[in-house]
This record gives C-alpha cells, structure tokens and sequence, in this order.
C-alpha cells in the first residue's frame, strides 16, 4: 500500500501538468501572464516553464489547479457574486 501511495503524486502531478499545458496551449498567444505582480511571462514562456517542472512551472500548476478547484466547488463563483451566490 505504501508504494501504491508513493507512486500516486507522481501520476496526479504528470495528470496536472498535462492538463495544465493543454490548457495553455489553447490561450491566446498574444497575451502576456504575470504571477503575483512579479515577472510577465509569454504564454510559450509558461508552457516551457510548466515542461521544465521549474519553481515557476510548479507554480503556475499550482494556481492553475486551484482555479479549477474553485470554480469546480462553486466558490469562485461566489467569490464573483459577491460571497452570497445571488
């Protein structure tokens, strides 16, 4: 069992990073990306990063994942509606 648990990060981090590039891929190659108000990054830039599994590909992962998972429990939608879902 501690093997099967050892071996499951890395699945879901591979899945992540697919899904993460799928959905650059389909962005706008036109716009720029910032991350916390730091460095703009192209979106080929991101791409590379996320491939590379750098600090700043893990990073946008992250973020990526977290937006899916607020939009997924209704959360950012509250969050847009202002906290009372009307």
């Amino acid at each position: 069992m501690s093997e099967e648990i050892k071996s499951q990060p890395e699945k879901i981090s591979e899945d992540a990073k697919e899904l993460v590039l799928a959905r650059l891929e389909v962005t706008s190659s036109e716009k720029d990306f910032s991350i916390g108000g730091g460095e703009s990054f192209t979106r080929d830039e991101l791409i590379q990063h996320v491939k590379a599994g750098d600090e700043t590909g893990r990073k946008i992962i992250e973020i990526e994942l977290a937006f899916l998972r607020a939009l997924k429990d209704g959360t950012l939608l509250e969050e847009i509606l202002g906290g009372d879902g009307r």
